[in-house]
């Protein structure tokens, strides 16, 4: 089968000021991956062109306030109901009329959960892929360590949010490439008093009141987990509690000593494609 072109198209949404800024790849069903807290669209598969080359029509954009994008108006800020009614604003702006399929990274995996049960009769697929929101996550823990970083990255830039990043992860195999990426990603955001002001507040606020509420997403889901040892920001445990929730889901996470399958953006996209292709979800099966 002939692969398709996919030169990704640049698009921007929103009033001057307020823009969201992404790019668009590929023709068929509509698949919107968000990126992670202090990252950029580059962050979800990577560079990948697997799915757009699968047959899906793939969007990916900075959140507000990160890379290219504009930060929070006066009088806003970045909780996943404001997150999410960004992605709402996307979809609107680019999707076709049929059903979409929805996910992300982290905060873009709970953007994406937020946005599906609001849309729950849009979202015929989901993809999660590192969640770590839970109801009753030890905030105070959790809270202490995104203040760090935000102060880390106001204070000594890219080089000190790399290694607040990488605090306390134990395998020098990974440490190093955990202080590396981090520091390459805070590089490449235009506005990063807007994102240190992301870091405090996106943990603070709360995708859903419930993890029953998992269990409203009809559609099928994808959870993609990591194993702790490279990864511990993104718990295993939440991941495989996220795929035991929802009623129709597949659970996937890479080998042991394996680098993160969310570090892999060429096998996470076959993943995620292989994932639709198995229930009827558009894209050229096969390709």
């Amino acid at each position: 089968m002939t692969l398709q072109a996919v030169d990704p198209v640049h698009f921007e949404i929103g009033p001057e000021g307020r823009r969201i800024r992404g790019e668009s790849a590929g023709e068929g069903p509509d698949l919107f991956l968000c990126h992670g807290l202090s990252a950029t669209r580059r962050y979800v598969v990577h560079g990948s062109k697997v799915l757009p080359r699968r047959g899906f029509r793939l969007h990916t954009y900075d959140a507000r306030g990160h890379g290219e994008s504009d930060p929070a108006g006066p009088g806003e800020g970045y909780s996943y109901r404001e997150l999410a009614d960004d992605l709402e604003r996307v979809v609107e702006h680019l999707a076709g009329p049929g059903p979409l399929v929805a996910g992300g990274h982290s905060m873009g995996c709970h953007t994406a959960v937020n946005f599906a049960l609001r849309k729950t009769d849009r979202v015929a697929g989901l993809i999660l892929i590192g969640p770590v929101y839970t109801p009753d996550l030890d905030e105070e823990a959790e809270l202490a360590r995104w203040d760090g970083r935000a102060a880390a990255l106001e204070g000594g830039g890219p080089e000190a949010f790399g290694r607040a990043a990488a605090e306390g992860i134990e395998s020098d195999r990974y440490r190093e490439t955990v202080e590396r990426l981090a520091r390459q990603r805070a590089a490449l955001h235009r506005h990063p008093e807007a994102v240190a002001q992301a870091l405090r507040e996106v943990p603070r606020s709360r995708p859903f009141a419930s993890l029953e509420e998992l269990g409203g997403l009809g559609m099928p889901v994808l959870v993609a987990g990591t194993r702790d040892e490279a990864d511990p920001g993104h718990p295993e445990a939440v991941a495989r509690l996220y795929a035991k929730q929802v009623p129709h889901s597949e659970f996937v996470i890479e080998n042991a000593g394996e680098s993160p399958l969310s570090w892999q953006g060429g096998r996470l996209s076959r993943e995620i494609a292989g994932f639709l292709d198995r229930n009827g979800i558009g894209g050229q099966p096969g390709s």
